[in-house]
């Protein structure tokens, strides 16, 4: 094998291993900050610095978007200086912690498509685990579903890029 052929596998092994799982972590912390309405910065009970986190299965409005800073509003009041459970899992793109974040026994993720703060995730186009919520919440026009039609997350971001 030459260098070049090692050195695409190593990259390749690299790739594959990135792509893996993190071993799943449960842990309970203190929300210390709310970025938008599917990101949070969570301290561990434990000690430790803050972890950025992005809730699991859902969707919501870039900050820069319309209904971007209600959603967040609505994530802030419901768990900012509250103690949550977090079970963590894996990364995204960026590189920020996947996670279900749990109130007591309310999954933060699910309540906030219930009340229309955000999206059920679609996955190559395939309806998210939360799209029942997000059915009920469009039915009953809750949030983003009261007027117009939102546009989601994904589909700004590609005509938009990300918020600066």
């Amino acid at each position: 094998m030459n260098a070049l052929t090692r050195l695409a596998c190593g990259a390749a092994l690299a790739a594959s291993l990135l792509a893996l799982p993190l071993h799943a972590a449960t842990f309970q912390g203190i929300v210390t900050h709310v970025t938008d309405g599917d990101s949070l910065w969570v301290r561990p009970l434990g000690g430790g610095a803050p972890r950025e986190l992005r809730l699991r299965d859902i969707d919501a409005p870039e900050i820069c978007q319309a209904f971007g800073e209600q959603s967040r509003n609505a994530l802030a009041a419901r768990v900012l200086h509250r103690q949550v459970t977090v079970r963590s899992r894996t990364r995204d793109n960026y590189q920020r912690t996947l996670a279900q974040v749990s109130l007591g026994s309310d999954d933060v993720a699910a309540w906030m498509v219930g009340r229309g703060y955000a999206w059920s995730y679609r996955y190559r186009g395939r309806s998210g685990p939360l799209q029942a919520q997000e059915e009920q919440a469009r039915h009953a026009r809750l949030g983003l579903w009261a007027g117009g039609r939102p546009i989601e997350p994904r589909l700004f971001r590609k005509q938009h890029g990300r918020c600066k």
